[in-house]
């Protein structure tokens, strides 16, 4: 078992990416970037396209990744456009949050971990959002058969009602399914959540 091959996938995907001039915000990022606001929190920020965006609109931004090459790549994006992004290479699947935060999103991520570690941190983000705070949450589901990145043992898909479960009480802003074609005639499906937090 190797809990970093999903790390070492995107770190290669990462250093290809990086080489582009152009990187614009997937559909996903681009759903994310207009509810957020003030003290972002951006978890498993890939490449950073997303907190460059919030930042560029204001926002200041907390960046965490596990992917040597893409927080150096976003380090130097924030240091060149003076940017207030701090970005953070650090496991995610047992890094302690101590700040809080007006915003906090988690793209594609969480499915990469062990479900009981997925929904550990899952609760550590929303415990760390403040009160009218709100929370973009994106996942793959059931229903998904394209799992080339994934450690056969150390992955969690959420079923399509999960993200509402774990969101009782709060208001749900948005919450769409979306499926995707995937090599050899499979399918990415993904849920994305956005819930704002009870006062």
């Amino acid at each position: 078992m190797d809990p970093n091959l999903s790390v070492r996938f995107f770190d290669t995907q990462f250093q290809q990416q990086v080489r582009q001039t152009d990187l614009p915000l997937n559909p996903f990022e681009q759903t994310a970037l207009s509810y957020l606001h003030g003290h972002v929190l951006d978890y498993g920020c890939g490449l950073g396209n997303l907190a460059v965006a919030a930042a560029q609109r204001g926002c200041s931004v907390v960046a965490l990744d596990a992917s040597h090459t893409a927080i150096e790549h976003l380090r130097r994006i924030a240091t060149e456009q003076s940017l207030p992004i701090e970005a953070a290479e650090v496991d995610l699947r047992n890094y302690e949050l101590s700040d809080e935060f007006d915003s906090v999103v988690s793209i594609g991520l969480l499915m990469f971990f062990d479900c009981a570690t997925a929904h550990r941190q899952l609760h550590s983000l929303q415990s760390h959002l403040r009160p009218g705070g709100v929370a973009v949450i994106n996942v793959l589901v059931d229903g998904t058969t394209y799992l080339d990145m994934f450690d056969p043992k150390e992955h969690c898909l959420f079923s399509r009602d999960d993200m509402h479960a774990h969101f009782l009480g709060w208001e749900i802003l948005h919450c769409e399914s979306r499926d995707f074609a995937a090599p050899k005639e499979q399918v990415k499906s993904f849920v994305t959540l956005v819930a704002r937090k009870p006062n």
